[in-house]
């Protein structure tokens, strides 16, 4: 295998760390070539042209979860004979294919086919020994648990390899299929629960990693995971699950949970709330029994939960009663115009006053005071920077609380909107940090500037560092300061990067009100 020598990014590793054995084959040789020995059998990669990472795609970490195995934690891979060829991608779990839905454009989007038989995760590395001990990302897509997958263009890890670390990504069950529960389910649980398989899926992965990835060049004891939206809201769940401890040692949450209202961000079902949404959901697919349901079609499923998007507190991967987050050092953050679905453009000064009035109650003068919308024209703008507010609010008071326990929390707001002269109405949207995030800039066709492939190559550099020490920082890169309550600020990353101020008192001081009374 060719590779290039080992690459620093503004930053240093300390690599003195022994070797993980790992099911079926051994890593202490130097100079390993493919095929590599991984937990089912052997595997074969390809080398990314024109570099010197190669990659290892479509590599099973769990057995199908088809027929019985529907609706059951993830179970112990299914050994294959001779070499895998680890050249192609998996097909996504079971979802809707739209291709496109603007602003996530076919980058953005799965391409390929999408079936039950998806549990595969796929590597890249610039390794060319075992015994390199580089730091593992890992990384977790969004799209609000209903679709998403790792073959998505925009997720190409080929650019983190390069710059020193071994990056991993899986696939995880998606919609009913990943997170229905049935009391049917839960009785045949050895622990009574039911639910919550895709995070069971990630966990698998995670573990998966800790068997394996040294074989690739990482170090198991130096896992990094990282997620946007439903991806980001994954981390923070495996955070508080005890099914996850141990299998990574810091995250990064980009536009999760954390900045959207507690009342949302906090809210949980019971296990017997969502069994009797599975029972629902039985009945109107018109079946009787859940041996009746696994023998339905897969895309029969396709159908969205009573539930939406509550974290299930099952008993087993989430105890009843939730607990805290563990507190590991994160980066967190939000994109300018996250949460902003809903505004009405259409909607008069006098119907947003009057909005404003009955949603807000004691605080609506103050909000009103604060997001100011004397004429209709003004109405828009005064949503989206109330929105904004509040998610910056709610994302500071969060950074707030976990560093209570947690020895560091870097908070950032990112506002570059990509260059799209045909619709400059989407601004910095949600998503839109992810293809400066993975330097994938060349995977859409965008008029893209200097300063684009400078923020791309910035944002990659706080990520790398930070997976590799804990710290974004590094040289020639603008200071980022951790979190503190005094002063509060917050790292800008965009066209002109560096430290911002948080919003002023008065408008915590409305949202910490405003979040209070919901909480109530």
């Amino acid at each position: 295998m060719r590779s290039p020598e080992w690459l620093q990014l503004s930053g240093h590793w300390i690599l003195a760390i022994g070797l993980l054995g790992f099911a079926g084959g051994s890593v202490d040789l130097p100079n390993q070539q493919d095929p590599i020995a991984v937990t089912g059998g052997l595997v074969e990669g390809t080398l990314v042209e024109g570099t010197a990472v190669r990659v290892y795609k479509g590599i099973p970490f769990a057995a199908p979860p088809v027929g019985k195995l529907r609706w059951q934690p993830p179970q112990q891979v299914i050994p294959w004979e001779g070499v895998l060829d680890a050249s192609e991608f998996s097909d996504a779990c079971t979802q809707f294919l739209p291709r496109s839905r603007p602003p996530w454009t076919e980058a953005y989007m799965h391409q390929g086919a999408a079936s039950e038989d998806c549990l595969y995760l796929n590597i890249w590395t610039g390794a060319d020994r075992a015994d390199e001990m580089r730091p593992v990302m890992v990384w977790i897509y969004g799209g609000g648990f209903q679709e998403g997958s790792t073959a998505v263009a925009m997720y190409d890890g080929t650019e983190f390899a390069s710059r020193g670390v071994v990056m991993v990504s899986m696939n995880y069950r998606l919609g009913l299929l990943g997170f229905m529960a049935h009391p049917e389910l839960s009785a045949e649980s050895p622990h009574g629960s039911s639910g919550n398989y895709g995070f069971h899926d990630q966990i698998a992965a995670l573990k998966w990693v800790q068997q394996n990835v040294a074989a690739f060049g990482g170090d198991p004891n130096n896992v990094t995971v990282f997620g946007q939206s439903a991806g980001a809201m994954s981390i923070r769940i495996l955070m508080e699950s005890p099914l996850a401890e141990g299998l990574f040692v810091r995250g990064i949450m980009q536009s999760g949970a954390e900045s959207m209202p507690p009342s949302f961000a906090n809210s949980a079902t019971t296990l017997t709330q969502a069994e009797k949404a599975g029972v629902s959901i039985q009945n109107r697919l018109g079946v009787s029994s859940l041996s009746e349901l696994r023998q339905l079609p897969g895309d029969k499923f396709l159908i969205q939960s009573p539930l939406g998007l509550a974290k299930l507190e099952d008993g087993w991967l989430l105890p009843a009663g939730g607990i805290e987050t563990r507190p590991l050092p994160v980066v967190v953050g939000m994109v300018a115009n996250d949460w902003m679905w809903g505004i009405d453009p259409t909607e008069t000064a006098e119907d947003y006053v009057a909005d404003v009035k009955q949603a807000y109650g004691d605080q609506a003068s103050k909000y009103m005071e604060l997001y100011q919308a004397e004429v209709d024209s003004q109405v828009t703008s005064a949503r989206q920077i109330a929105i904004r507010d509040r998610g910056r609010v709610a994302l500071m008071l969060w950074a707030d609380r976990h560093l209570e326990r947690s020895e560091s929390v870097y908070t950032y707001f990112f506002d570059r909107a990509i260059p799209w002269p045909k619709h400059p109405q989407f601004g910095a949207f949600h998503s839109g940090e992810l293809p400066y995030v993975f330097n994938t800039l060349d995977a859409m066709d965008r008029p893209w500037e200097a300063a684009d492939h400078a923020l791309a190559d910035q944002m990659m550099a706080y990520w790398v560092n930070f997976a590799g020490t804990g710290d974004p920082n590094g040289v020639e890169l603008p200071l980022w300061e951790s979190h503190a309550r005094v002063p509060r600020q917050v790292m800008r990353l965009g066209a002109s990067s560096g430290t911002m101020p948080a919003p002023n008192n008065e408008r915590i001081d409305l949202w910490r009100a405003i979040f209070d009374n919901d909480s109530e």
